[in-house]
């Protein structure tokens, strides 16, 4: 994905692709992950509000209309963009830095490394987004628990009371495990489907374009996020735990391994995959706008 030189010029690429092929792919899944967050922070100390994801859809949908599902999107909307960039760019200079310092090559890496460089990418990404994702949480569970819907402002404002600056990285752990081990699974899956799809069709015709086709950018960015949502989605059901307790429970810190323990006590090892499905369904089409958009977008302004 990546040129063995990569310049400002390309970071700067990254940056503006990055960010509009976030915007679009969250735009897309933004519903989804609505439901998944309130499957997710279901407390446990009272009668569950739903049942289930399609639950969840139809009271969501019954008592706040389509609204509801993009409750605090605009939160998200900016750190989609932010993540995104982030990714791509950071993904874009580990594998300059690895083909320069360690391997002494132009030639493309292997699937390995750009599984690392995946990793690297996302533990970069996770400080940016943590924060973003925090206010996130919060709004799209507070109406269920609350007579309030704060604006982003006044959630911000809450988090700096009662945590001050190091209140927003609350559930960093969480993030940094899904993003470093999605972020790996996502680039790994993409590249790797990717390139296999493009060598089946060349084999069978082999004065076809040496480029992915419409139909394969689209399959490998769907498979990238299957990945990235099976690998790790344990740390994401933690995560939105810690980020949603106070709203349930003004009183409630919990740390990453309170947040895991409570849940295991609670629902055992089924409890942490809480909301897969709907996630798995959001991840199909949002992720292959994300890699198809992004990939357009570098081969129109080549």
């Amino acid at each position: 994905m990546a040129d063995s030189d990569f310049s400002v010029a390309d970071s700067l690429q990254d940056i503006l692709f990055g960010s509009l092929s976030g915007c679009t792919g969250k735009t897309i899944e933004y519903p989804f992950d609505t439901v998944k967050v309130r499957l997710q922070s279901q407390p446990h100390d009272q009668p569950p509000k739903f049942a289930g994801a399609w639950d969840c859809i139809r009271k969501t949908f019954q008592k706040e209309g389509i609204v509801g599902f993009y409750r605090g999107i605009s939160s998200p909307i900016v750190g989609a963009a932010a993540e995104n960039a982030t990714l791509f760019v950071s993904y874009n200079i580990a594998q300059t830095a690895i083909k320069k310092h360690v391997l002494q090559t132009k030639d493309d890496l292997t699937i390995p490394y750009l599984v690392l460089c995946g990793g690297i990418s996302g533990l970069v990404a996770s400080y940016v987004l943590t924060p973003i994702e925090l206010i996130k949480c919060k709004m799209q569970v507070e109406s269920l628990y609350s007579n309030k819907t704060s604006s982003i402002t006044q959630l911000c404002r809450a988090v700096w009371r009662t945590g001050g600056l190091a209140g927003f990285w609350h559930g960093q752990t969480g993030t940094l495990l899904r993003e470093c081990g999605g972020s790996a699974a996502w680039f790994g899956v993409y590249e790797f489907v990717s390139f296999e799809l493009k060598k089946l069709r060349l084999k069978r015709t082999p004065t076809s374009k040496d480029t992915n086709s419409v139909p394969e950018l689209l399959i490998s960015g769907a498979s990238a996020g299957v990945g990235y949502n099976l690998s790790l989605f344990p740390a994401d059901t933690i995560k939105s735990k810690m980020q949603t307790s106070s709203i349930i429970n003004p009183e409630a810190h919990l740390t990453f391994i309170s947040a895991a323990k409570d849940l295991y006590r609670h629902g055992g090892i089924s409890i942490f995959y809480r909301g897969l499905g709907i996630t798995l369904i959001r991840a199909i089409p949002s992720n292959a706008v994300i890699f198809f958009t992004y990939e357009e977008l570098k081969k129109i302004f080549a």
